[in-house]
């Protein structure tokens, strides 16, 4: 293999790819990238056996081939070229060994055989649908911080896609909740997209596609089955394995009785309890809302520093009330709020609060209280 390549589209290619390669390895072709040369194309591949990238990117092929390299090594050489070189790539003969070039530069690093490299075959996929990569950000954007970190509830470690009748109309729908919070959000359902199975789709995967979801114009194209998702974005192909579970019925957990309205706005609100919990202890991040007509009083309390208030403007006129909340997770939460007020509809101290978003996008937040 002998190829000629700009720095950039190299670097640009390397950086989607590599994030997927775990650092430690006890199989020493998953720390590499597959390289495969062939026409006017440089295509690279990397796998942790879970979640496979592949792209490809233009090249000056002089002869074509197929080699792997370490991928974090290859990507930290070509990060540290000056901007707009060109890279020579050329394999050795009895190809153990693949030179990088670039000016004065010059890099070997040892090659295993692409025979090696294990391919994460796809199998057939049961639907196929076209979304905008701006439909599908948001859906993961509004949902991921919910994302549990628990292994025990595997389950859970992942945003569950499916598609739900809604007020008459179809709609392709992003749940993810970790016991504590619950986070939903909905787009309309791609055609294509009906009948699919639901689908868990791991943390990994989420936090890479939010990476390559970039550009808001931008097309994906996504096939599903039960076992396995495919997305192709431009000349990114991500191929991953989905969470062999079933997710819980989160519409039993999504309260339809909460009477009581608080209306507030956001930013001071979140500054707020940003402001109070400054106090807090790590392991109990407790804030105390105590609501009365027109206001709201954020208190935190802690034994071992003190405590602070701070008073906010509301629109509320109902009974009088207190309910302790999560402080990170109201702040992860009013994170995703993209109107100018948030509404709180709350119960009682006891009961789980809906929390929704006055702009107007199809996504709601349930909180569960903390006793304070």
């Amino acid at each position: 293999m002998r190829i000629t390549i700009e720095r950039s589209n190299l670097l640009k290619s390397l950086n989607h790819v590599h994030r997927v390669v775990e650092r430690r390895n006890t199989i020493p072709i998953l720390s590499n990238v597959l390289l495969k040369a062939d026409g006017q194309n440089l295509d690279m591949k990397a796998t942790d056996l879970d979640l496979e990238i592949t792209e490809a990117t233009p090249a000056s092929v002089e002869q074509p081939g197929a080699t792997t390299v370490p991928a974090h090594l290859l990507y930290d050489i070509v990060r540290k070229l000056p901007d707009g070189s060109e890279v020579l790539l050329a394999t050795s003969t009895d190809g153990g060994a693949m030179t990088v070039q670039s000016g004065r530069s010059k890099f070997s690093l040892q090659c295993l055989p692409e025979s090696d490299f294990p391919d994460l075959t796809a199998g057939t996929f049961t639907h196929s649908f076209k979304l905008k990569a701006a439909d599908l950000k948001m859906l993961i954007d509004r949902t991921q911080f919910a994302i549990s970190t628990e292994e025990t509830r595997y389950y859970l470690n992942g945003i569950f896609f499916h598609t739900i009748e809604s007020k008459g109309e179809l709609k392709l729908r992003a749940v993810a909740t970790d016991g504590h919070r619950l986070a939903r959000a909905d787009v309309d359902a791609p055609s294509g997209s009906e009948g699919m199975p639901g689908i868990i789709i791991p943390r990994k995967t989420v936090g890479e596609l939010q990476k390559l979801v970039d550009n808001p114009e931008a097309v994906v194209t996504v096939e599903v089955s039960d076992a396995k998702i495919r997305l192709t974005i431009g000349s990114i192909v991500m191929t991953s394995k989905l969470i062999d579970g079933t997710f819980p019925d989160y519409q039993r957990v999504i309260p339809t009785g909460n009477d009581k309205e608080m209306r507030v706005d956001c930013t001071s609100f979140a500054q707020a309890v940003d402001r109070v919990s400054t106090i807090s202890s790590e392991r109990g991040r407790a804030v105390k809302l105590a609501l009365s007509e027109g206001q709201l009083m954020l208190t935190v309390n802690n034994p071992d520093s003190g405590s602070a208030t701070e008073e906010v403007a509301v629109g509320y006129d109902t009974d009088a009330m207190e309910i302790g909340f999560n402080a990170k997770y109201l702040l992860d939460i009013t994170a995703q709020l993209s109107g100018e007020e948030a509404i709180f509809l709350l119960a009682d101290a006891g009961s789980p609060t809906l929390i929704r978003d006055t702009a107007g996008d199809d996504a709601l937040y349930v909180l569960m209280p903390m006793r304070v």
